[in-house]
């Protein structure tokens, strides 16, 4: 590849790039929170919540969402509650849900499995 040829792809990379970031800017400033779906499934000997579907912003925490089943369980602060993905592993409490729902979304919802035992992982 000559130089001016290698420079054009230079260009274009950084034009990409340049638009890709005022794309972003433009969705930072429009304040609007993404929000994701998440299907909750109870596990083993957990508690079955009424509502199985909830919208939650995409930013929020694992561990947010665990202290929120535990509140609507009316579990005692002292019980542990795990929370698995697809019913293969435990993530992290400090994982947000945007990321979880990116890699392992099914039919637009981020499945998770709640128990009061460890169960998977």
């Amino acid at each position: 590849m000559s130089q001016p040829e290698s420079l054009a792809g230079v260009q274009e990379a950084e034009n990409a790039l340049k638009s890709l970031q005022i794309g972003a800017e433009t969705d930072a400033k429009k304040g609007d929170k993404l929000k994701v779906d998440i299907l909750l499934k109870p596990t083993g000997n957990a508690p079955i919540m009424k509502k199985k579907k909830w919208t939650v912003e995409s930013d929020k925490p694992v561990g947010w969402i665990i202290e929120f089943v535990k509140k609507y369980l009316k579990l005692d602060s002292n019980e542990k509650l795990f929370v698995y993905v697809n019913q293969t592993f435990a993530p992290a409490p400090d994982q947000t849900v945007k990321n979880l729902y990116e890699c392992y979304n099914a039919d637009n919802k981020l499945v998770l499995h709640y128990c009061t035992t460890q169960a998977w992982g």
